[in-house]
């Protein structure tokens, strides 16, 4: 591992050998159970992004059901498998969308990163590197608790926790936010909560109160209400076109939701600096 780290310091230099400056934020979004709708908001969060002239790369680290690319009506040529597998590098499996962001599409069907050969691993870190032209990574995780889950998490400068107000998705929530402070030693990126396909701003809230009280009285750990996304009919009609809520119908109640999170998202504090090199020194401690 000592190796490891020294060989990504050097890797994050410039050339004439001083430290790479990077303010590329990364944020990690997940769930903790499926179908609570965390891949489209993490692609319409993206999406908003970029409508801010910000340079995105939407990358889905779901190895087991990706599905990134299918919310965006696109057919990646390569992804993360050819990555890992060391027959394509970072820079040939990001692809380019006709929606202003980029993509690095998910392994369906390759469950864990954890098991890679150590030079597997060591490539694949190295090749991280490469996204730190971007000003905003989106990371979508796949639904629950998994080794990889939680190292995208930890080296996060912020995770974000998508739930609905069923009883199950709340209780999903909770359980996942319990096993990352758990699980994830100095726990010190923003933990925040995203309420989806609420009927009402009192719903939401109520739900997120529930969520951050009972993190607070049992867990000593503050989680941060984000905001919330009606409960909205050109959500489902977007999916069936396989096109982004956000462009189908970019005045909707969902959409507008989006551009209200997105914009607190921006005019919360971060811990600037660390970028793409801290990411990637934070995900080989967890990998």
């Amino acid at each position: 591992m000592a190796d490891q780290a020294e060989s990504l310091r050097e890797l994050m230099k410039n050339k004439d050998g001083s430290e790479r400056k990077s303010k590329t934020r990364i944020i990690t979004i997940a769930s903790g159970k499926g179908g609570v709708g965390k891949t489209n908001i993490s692609t319409n969060i993206a999406l908003a992004y970029a409508r801010l002239g910000k340079r995105v790369i939407l990358m889905d680290a779901d190895l087991g059901l990706a599905n990134v690319n299918v919310i965006l009506g696109v057919i990646p040529k390569y992804n993360l498998y050819h990555l890992i597998r060391k027959q394509k590098t970072m820079r040939e499996i990001i692809m380019d969308t006709n929606y202003g962001i980029q993509i690095v599409a998910g392994a369906s069907g390759f469950a864990k990163i954890a098991n890679l050969s150590e030079e597997e691993r060591q490539s694949f870190i190295e090749e991280l590197a490469e996204l730190s032209s971007a000003d905003v990574i989106i990371i979508d995780t796949s639904a629950g608790v998994s080794n990889n889950v939680l190292a995208f998490v930890a080296a996060a400068d912020e995770a974000i926790i998508v739930t609905t107000p069923e009883p199950t998705a709340i209780t999903d929530a909770y359980g996942i936010i319990k096993i990352i402070a758990t699980e994830i030693d100095n726990l010190g990126l923003g933990l925040k909560l995203i309420v989806n396909r609420v009927k009402s701003v009192t719903e939401g809230k109520k739900v997120a109160e529930r969520v951050i009280t009972i993190a607070g009285q049992f867990l000593n750990l503050k989680v941060d209400y984000l905001g919330y996304v009606y409960e909205d009919p050109s959500v489902g009609a977007a999916v069936l076109r396989q096109k982004p809520f956000s462009v189908v119908d970019p005045k909707g109640k969902a959409s507008l939701c989006i551009q209200h999170i997105v914009g607190r998202l921006e005019k919360i504090e971060y811990r600037d600096g660390g970028g793409v090199g801290r990411f990637i020194k934070r995900l080989l401690g967890r990998l």
